[in-house]
């Protein structure tokens, strides 16, 4: 027998808040200055969801912490005015909070980053905690940030759910042991996603409810 869903693990970036115009186009001012008509937007697809770190090491090893500096200054200035909230998020994280649910961020962006988004969107204190990339060694798809947030809400693999719009989501959720759902509103599609076997895939943040209240009935 499936065990029930009490605890709910999320991705930030591209989850609950769309940031990928804003992530897109600080990497693409970053590369485009640095390394002049070498990174289109097909290729910068590929940047969202693993670390700044992870991400840089592969195309300037030598220049990686240079190249993070840049891009978070930018970041950080443009993020309030191009990034929105998914349709529905907190509407439901809200619900999902009043029917007892555990709830956890657990991301690659810094803890600062992540807070301020939090702060903007108005559902910082739904959280029970938050692992981000200053938290663990490893960050997804090691399954350390997960295990952690799990450690840290006294809760066990069995009953819980990671949800995420990358494939760094789905691999770290399966590496951890917990069960994993895909978004359907990944800026890198469906379809990709799907390819990494999530157990659920939703089509919108609301499908949880009805998943959670599947699970707990």
């Amino acid at each position: 027998m499936t065990k029930d869903i009490t605890t709910l693990l999320f991705d930030f970036d591209g989850t609950l808040l769309n940031t990928n115009e804003l992530i897109i186009h600080t990497f693409s001012t970053v590369l485009d200055k640095h390394f002049p008509n070498s990174y289109g937007r097909e290729d910068i697809l590929k940047f969202i969801g693993p670390s700044l770190k992870q991400t840089f090491e592969t195309i300037a090893p030598s220049r990686t912490e240079e190249l993070i500096k840049e891009y978070r200054e930018l970041n950080l200035a443009l993020h309030d005015e191009m990034v929105s909230v998914y349709d529905g998020v907190e509407e439901t994280l809200y619900l999902l909070k009043n029917r007892g649910m555990k709830m956890a961020i657990v991301s690659t962006k810094k803890r600062d980053t992540i807070l301020h988004g939090l702060r903007l969107m108005g559902v910082s204190e739904l959280f029970d905690t938050v692992i981000s990339l200053d938290d663990v060694e490893n960050p997804k798809p090691d399954p350390e940030p997960i295990l952690k947030a799990l450690k840290e809400l006294s809760s066990s693999a069995a009953e819980s759910l990671m949800i995420g719009d990358n494939s760094h989501d789905i691999e770290g959720g399966q590496n951890a042991g917990v069960r994993t759902a895909g978004v359907a509103w990944s800026a890198k599609g469906e379809d990709y996603l799907a390819t990494f076997k999530p157990d659920y895939m939703l089509q919108h943040i609301s499908d949880l409810l009805e998943l959670v209240k599947e699970e707990t009935a």
